[in-house]
């Protein structure tokens, strides 16, 4: 029993550490997204896209932040990025409406000018 009471005081401890990790990943990936919005107010859009970059190698399972990152990618003109990115984030958080509402607009816009192109 006291075994058993070790072993389940140990996982605590692990686990409580991961759950405390996990908190200063998305406090770090949240920093570099905010960062990124900062600069692209300012219309620094290379600079928003490098760290909406971070903030996903930071935290990949950061939806916001890919969407914030497929915003980006379509600001600069990189449309199959802005897909998967798009793509990326509404597989993280399928039930996300301001996701699903810009990647809509994207693929509505996209796909008009992708016929537009075809005529």
């Amino acid at each position: 029993m006291i075994q058993r009471a070790s072993a389940l005081l140990a996982l605590l401890v692990v686990l409580g550490g991961a759950t405390s990790s996990f908190a200063d990943v998305r406090k770090d990936a949240r920093e570099q997204v905010a960062f990124g919005i900062n600069v692209a107010q300012r219309g620094l859009w290379r600079e928003a896209v490098y760290r909406w970059e971070k903030a996903v190698e930071i935290d990949p399972t950061y939806a916001e932040a890919y969407n914030d990152l497929a915003i980006g990618y379509e600001h600069e003109g990189e449309l199959d990025r802005a897909r998967r990115a798009y793509e990326r984030a509404l597989e993280l958080a399928p039930n996300n409406d301001q996701i699903k509402q810009n990647y809509d607009l994207f693929k509505e816009i996209n796909d008009r000018a992708a016929d537009r192109d075809q005529l």
